[in-house]
């Protein structure tokens, strides 16, 4: 299947320790870059996303973003660390002993810092839920980049079709046009008064055949789109191996317009351009 860059998939996750969304989303880019925003709580969690995602993707931007949101109601047991309590009031009584009015409030001791606290959620259990959320998530984006690639190589074919009907315009009138051309080159003689050596029309016809020729280019056009369609086949990461291909199409329809001598010829040449870049395009989201 080929897969394209660009993709977004949002994966929610709800549970009684409260809910953690996952948003993925990624761009065009040479090589494989990944770039988190994750929640303080969850910062360990950054190599073993990069390892899940270096494992699945091949290139792109990609950029994954975590919001968690706690359920306080989950929170129902409160801890008091009576050792602290004691040390916070001994320390106030000392304090009084010595002169000093305190005043000390009940409440007071219990908002030391340590004296209590509510019982902690079990990350461990809030962490594998969070990560099945994330898988979750990561099969929805690459099956979004699937669907979308599937669209992109729909396109990349309809323009090889368009590439082989021009070469086959080309090859059908390259016959007529070298006639033309021969026409043209004896009226032009006649026209001159010139004395014509048979031998030499010929040997010059013969030169300016060779000269003009575009079978070997049209063979070569025809065995990229060959070879194109077969890397669209294979798929997987193929973006590169495509975007190669595309320069050899464009090496030989520059080679085909150089060697125009018709209109026909040149339209055939701006055409076949105008399709390799398109497909160039196209290739550019391709992973």
């Amino acid at each position: 299947m080929i897969y394209s860059m660009t993709a977004f998939a949002r994966c929610e996750v709800k549970k009684d320790w409260g809910t953690a969304v996952w948003e993925i989303r990624s761009v065009n880019q040479r090589y494989l870059e990944t770039y988190f925003r994750l929640p303080e709580q969850f910062r360990g969690l950054e190599p073993i996303l990069r390892d899940r995602f270096r494992k699945r993707l091949q290139r792109g931007k990609v950029e994954c973003a975590l919001r968690f949101t706690a359920n306080d109601a989950a929170v129902t047991k409160l801890t008091l660390n009576e050792e602290l309590a004691k040390q916070v009031l001994h320390a106030a009584d000392w304090v009084q002993s010595h002169g000093q009015s305190t005043g000390v409030n009940p409440l007071d001791v219990l908002k030391w810092p340590g004296v209590i606290a509510a019982e902690e959620a079990d990350m461990d259990t809030i962490q594998a839920d969070v990560l099945a959320g994330l898988d979750q998530a990561m099969d929805d984006f690459i099956a979004a980049r699937g669907a979308e690639g599937d669209n992109l190589k729909a396109l990349i074919e309809q323009r090889l079709d368009a590439i082989e009907v021009e070469a086959g315009k080309v090859a059908e009138r390259m016959p007529e046009i070298l006639n033309w051309q021969r026409e043209r080159l004896l009226t032009r003689f006649e026209e001159a008064k010139l004395e014509l050596d048979a031998a030499r029309v010929e040997q010059e016809m013969i030169l300016l055949a060779q000269k003009v020729d575009v079978a070997e280019e049209l063979d070569r056009l025809n065995s990229h789109v060959g070879e194109t369609r077969k890397i669209l086949k294979k798929g997987g990461a193929c973006g590169r191996r495509l975007d190669f291909m595309m320069q050899e199409f464009n090496r030989e329809s520059n080679t085909l317009g150089s060697k125009s001598i018709s209109t026909e010829i040149t339209q055939s040449a701006v055409e076949l351009k105008v399709l390799i870049e398109q497909m160039r395009e196209q290739i550019q989201n391709i992973e």
